[in-house]
C-alpha cells in the first residue's frame, strides 16, 4: 500500500463489539473473584486460585491485544474513543487508566500487607510514576509537535475518513510524510503506556499473596464495571431529557 494510502480492513466499530463481549467476560470473571474470596481457606488449592488469577490477567491481555490491532488501523480514534461514555474518558489516561491506580486499589482493597510487602509496593510505585511522566512528558512532545492547525485539521480528517469510510482508500496528498510520522509516534506511546499498565499489574500480583491478589483484581473489576454503568445511565438520562426538551 503506498505511503499516505490506507484501508479499513473492517468497521471500526468492531472494537465496540469486541469491548461488550469482553465486558460481559469481565462480570463473569467478578463473580468467580468474590467466590473465591467467600470460599477461600487454607486448605485451597493454590494451583486452583493461581489459575484463575492467570486467567484473569490474561483477560486483561486479550483487551491490550484487540486495542492495539485497533490502535493500528485508527490511533486517532483511539485518543478519542467512541467506544467509552464521557464519565469514562474522565478518567483515561492515554487511552487507559493510569497505571498508578494499581496501587490505590491495592490501598483501598488490601489491609494486611506485611512491611516487606508495604516496601516493595512502595518502590514499584515510584518506578510507576517514573515511568508515566516520561510517557506524559513524550505525548507532550508529539502534541507540540503538531501544534499548527493544519497539521491538527489533517489529523482530524484522516481521523474521520478511517472511521466512516467503507473499504475506500484514502489518498493523503498534503502532508502525507508529517502524517505517518505523527501517526507512528502515537501508536507507539500507546503501546508503552498499556505495556506499562500491563506490567504494573503483573508486578502488583507478584507482590501480593493469592488471597490478596483476588482481592486486588476483585477492586478492579468493580471499579471498572462501576464506571461504565454509571456512565451509561447518565447518557440514557441525558438522551430522555434531550428528548422530552424536543431536541
Amino acid at each position: 500500500m503506498p505511503a499516505g494510502s490506507y484501508r479499513r480492513s473492517y468497521d471500526d466499530n468492531s472494537f465496540g463489539v469486541f469491548l461488550e463481549g469482553w465486558l460481559i467476560r469481565q462480570e463473569q470473571y467478578l463473580e468467580e473473584l468474590l467466590v473465591a474470596q467467600d470460599t477461600f481457606d487454607e486448605e485451597t488449592e493454590e494451583g486452583v486460585i493461581g489459575d484463575l488469577i492467570s486467567r484473569v490477567l490474561a483477560h486483561y491481555q486479550e483487551y491490550y491485544e484487540e486495542k492495539s490491532r485497533m490502535s493500528h488501523r485508527n490511533v486517532f480514534l483511539v485518543f478519542s474513543p467512541t467506544w467509552f461514555t464521557p464519565l469514562e474518558r474522565t478518567f483515561l489516561w492515554i487511552t487507559g487508566f493510569k497505571p498508578g491506580l494499581a496501587f490505590t486499589l491495592v490501598t483501598d482493597s488490601v489491609n494486611d500487607l506485611s512491611g516487606n510487602q508495604v516496601q516493595r509496593i512502595n518502590r514499584l510505585r515510584y518506578e510507576t510514576k517514573i515511568e508515566e511522566k516520561s510517557l506524559t512528558d513524550e505525548l507532550a512532545k508529539i502534541q507540540e509537535s503538531v501544534a499548527a492547525p493544519p497539521l491538527m485539521e489533517l489529523a482530524r480528517r484522516i481521523g474521520m475518513q478511517l472511521l466512516y469510510t467503507d473499504g475506500i482508500n484514502i489518498e493523503i496528498t498534503d502532508g502525507d510524510e508529517n502524517i505517518e510520522t505523527l501517526k507512528s509516534a502515537m501508536e507507539n506511546v500507546v503501546t508503552d503506556a498499556d505495556r506499562l499498565r500491563t506490567r504494573t499489574a503483573e508486578r502488583v500480583v507478584g507482590v501480593l499473596s493469592p488471597l490478596q491478589s483476588l482481592r486486588f483484581l476483585t477492586a478492579a473489576a468493580q471499579l471498572q464495571l462501576r464506571l461504565r454503568m454509571m456512565g451509561m445511565q447518565r447518557e440514557a438520562e441525558r438522551q430522555q431529557n434531550e428528548a422530552s426538551n424536543g431536541w
